[in-house]
């Protein structure tokens, strides 16, 4: 039993040996308080799991790769908004319709009404039988030329008025001139709309200025006026003689129930609302929002893409704003992205373009399987057009080729052991050697 006695460490001092003091009470309870402090911080980073960041190059086989969006242009009707698709692999799509709503909005881009989801634009029917332009103005021109000299006191000085507003230079405008003019021929033949209706006509090459208060972008342009104001929506039904009479009877004769047909009674809004998501090949491309129509010719100068982006997302989880708090419980931070930004032009002729480069992003928590999420990074310019180009809001991505992996790990209870043990022992020894040296410097003084 002596022998075994040698190997303490932890030998006794006498009680009759030691002295207590006031000072050492209260280097003590610092000592238990420091401790404690520790302690607590020790065991909180303990159960906080600790989240590390690497790089690694993009392992992700997904052939596809989906687009949330929910842009407002703020002056591109419905009517004429289409989006289009382009990559690297050849693949470019126009007008894509899925997954896509579209709603009418104001000058300030506020929702108004329903357009419905994105469509492929309704054609329409033409007739191709009747004379010549030439030949049917040899009786004289039935369809009144409107210039910005007579306009305004002609709009105004007729109850109900039907203008066509058209460009020399397009081709739907040349087809439906013969039309148009057969047209007004008709109303004065047509004893429910002679005297009641005139039908009209304005050359917006040569009357450009009157044309630019009409806020037209495409030709021909087909509106109705009714006590000298815009009255409905445009018309955009099938251009023969036969349904521009019965438009015009039941505009004249107010019957709401043959309108409807005919589209939307209300008047024409200037934006549009489009939102949803795209699904596009995951490879270099862009995404492009512009004016279209099938049966129309865009006028280059006048498209202004003006938007608003709302939301602007990849991946089949969209992030909230902000910051993400995703299922793993690691708070993901995005890179700067488009969302709720105003991209205003203020030159015709001009659009902002958007370049994105999005990054991979496996957020894994403390289970095995990762979520992934796409971080981006943007750069927006204003890009000028030549005059025959039709301006777009362009979106180009690219993937990065490396991805980042955010992972969660736990302490190992060893660890949090020894960093306890750590706490005690090295307070104890710090709060000692204090004691010991005020208890000397204190000794001194009194002798």
């Amino acid at each position: 039993m002596p022998t075994i006695k040698t190997f303490d460490f932890y030998r006794k001092i006498p009680l009759d040996l030691t002295e207590t003091t006031l000072q050492g009470a209260v280097m003590s309870g610092c000592a238990l308080f420091c401790m404690l402090i520790l302690f607590l911080c020790e065991l909180r980073a303990f159960l906080t799991p600790e989240v590390y960041t690497t790089v690694a190059i993009d392992s992700n086989q997904d052939s596809k790769l989906r687009i949330n969006f929910n842009i407002t242009m703020l002056a591109l009707p419905c009517d004429y908004a289409s989006v289009d698709v382009l990559d690297l692999l050849g693949t470019n799509k126009v007008n894509m319709t899925q997954n896509i709503v579209k709603w009418h909005t104001d000058e300030n881009g506020v929702k108004r009404e329903f357009h419905g989801r994105n469509k492929a634009q309704e054609m329409v029917k033409h007739d191709d039988h009747h004379r010549d332009l030439d030949l049917a103005h040899e009786d004289g021109e039935h369809a009144v030329p409107l210039t910005s000299s007579n306009f305004k006191d002609f709009i105004q000085g007729n109850d109900n008025v039907m203008v066509d507003f058209f460009a020399p230079w397009c081709v739907w405008c040349i087809k439906l001139a013969p039309t148009w003019e057969a047209f007004a021929e008709e109303v004065e033949r047509d004893a429910s709309l002679n005297g009641k209706l005139m039908v009209a006509k304005v050359d917006c090459v040569e009357e450009r200025e009157l044309c630019s208060t009409q806020n037209l972008m495409a030709f021909p342009t087909i509106r109705y006026f009714k006590g000298g104001v815009q009255d409905g929506t445009d018309y955009s039904k099938d251009r023969s003689v036969t349904s521009l009479v019965q438009y015009a009877q039941a505009k004249v004769g107010g019957d709401e129930k043959a309108l409807r047909r005919y589209g939307r009674l209300k008047q024409d809004y200037p934006g549009c609302q489009l939102s949803g998501f795209i699904m596009v090949n995951r490879v270099p491309g862009n995404f492009h929002i512009e004016a279209r129509s099938a049966l129309h010719s865009i006028d280059p100068t006048a498209a202004n893409i003006s938007h608003v982006v709302k939301t602007l997302k990849f991946g089949t989880q969209v992030p909230v704003r902000g910051r993400r708090v995703i299922e793993s419980g690691v708070e993901l931070e995005g890179l700067p992205a488009l969302e709720d930004r105003v991209y205003s032009i203020d030159s015709l002729h001009t659009a902002p373009h958007h370049y994105i480069k999005v990054v991979s992003t496996f957020v894994g928590g403390l289970a095995k399987t990762d979520n992934l999420q796409y971080q981006m990074m943007v750069s927006s310019q204003t890009m000028p057009y030549e005059q025959d180009q039709v301006p777009e809001a362009k979106f180009s991505y690219d993937l990065s080729p490396m991805s980042v992996h955010i992972k969660q790990r736990r302490r190992k209870w060893y660890d949090f052991l020894t960093s306890v043990l750590a706490i005690v022992g090295g307070t104890f020894t710090v709060v000692g050697v204090l004691d010991n040296i005020l208890f000397r410097v204190v000794k001194q003084k009194k002798i």
